[in-house]
């Protein structure tokens, strides 16, 4: 039964306990011929099942009888199961984070990766900090960036953009943004989204995008500090 190998329970354990089911208080032997299992096998099987209040026994004629306990014990192993996750789960999702952290780069590619990095700017809800914003981006997913400043303007988060001269009109009507430019920015087909502790410089062509994505606070705050600097010198 695929239910009680989910439970935890062994092979044996899972003949032995079934086997107990349907034949009633049994000996080791009754048990074992019934089952095919080792005698001994089915000793060590009955010990860990007595454990886990699966079963239990009396002692009839100085012999012990084996019997199961009533099915609805399953439920209880599941809630205690359930309950031992909970209380283990603080301690593991601490390993988790800080194994995160160590990742400080990430590598997304394709669309669906891009994609990704951006619904990870939605899930931050912090300031947006554009450098070099590219309208290749919006020729790439038009209808993906309408929704995703739609959700931007739910969760009142602000953009602001360094664009070229030349793209202005490209993010006139970015909602929530405010937008400058410089007379030369590099390359349309790059740009560096900066938000909370964390750095994504993006790479726009056309059949294989990819995200370079930085988790650091140090290496963040420096972006975020070289962007403040050319934002003062930038023209509305």
């Amino acid at each position: 039964m695929d239910a009680l190998r989910k439970l935890g329970l062994t092979e044996i354990e899972e003949k032995v306990y079934v086997t107990l089911l349907e034949e009633g208080p049994s000996l080791a032997g009754h048990i074992s011929r019934k089952s095919g299992i080792h005698r001994r096998m089915v000793y060590d099987a009955v010990e860990r099942l007595i454990k886990k209040g699966l079963v239990s026994y009396i002692i009839k004629n100085n012999r012990k009888l084996f019997e199961a306990v009533d099915p609805e014990r399953l439920l209880q192993l599941v809630h205690e199961q359930e309950a031992a996750i909970k209380q283990t789960l603080p301690q593991l999702k601490l390993a988790y984070s800080l194994s995160k952290e160590k990742q400080e780069t990430t590598f997304f590619k394709g669309h669906a990766g891009v994609k990704s990095v951006f619904e990870d700017q939605i899930r931050e809800g912090k300031e947006l900090l554009i450098l070099a914003a590219s309208p290749a981006a919006c020729a790439m997913f038009p209808a993906y960036f309408h929704w995703f400043d739609e959700r931007r303007k739910q969760k009142k988060i602000k953009a602001r953009m360094l664009a070229a001269s030349e793209h202005m009109g490209a993010f006139a009507n970015v909602p929530l943004a405010e937008v400058k430019h410089l007379p030369s920015l590099g390359s349309e087909l790059t740009s560096t989204n900066i938000y909370g502790d964390k750095v994504a410089i993006i790479f726009w062509h056309r059949d294989k995008p990819f995200v370079v994505l930085i988790t650091q606070k140090e290496i963040a705050d420096a972006y975020r500090s070289y962007f403040e600097q050319l934002w003062k010198i930038a023209k509305k």
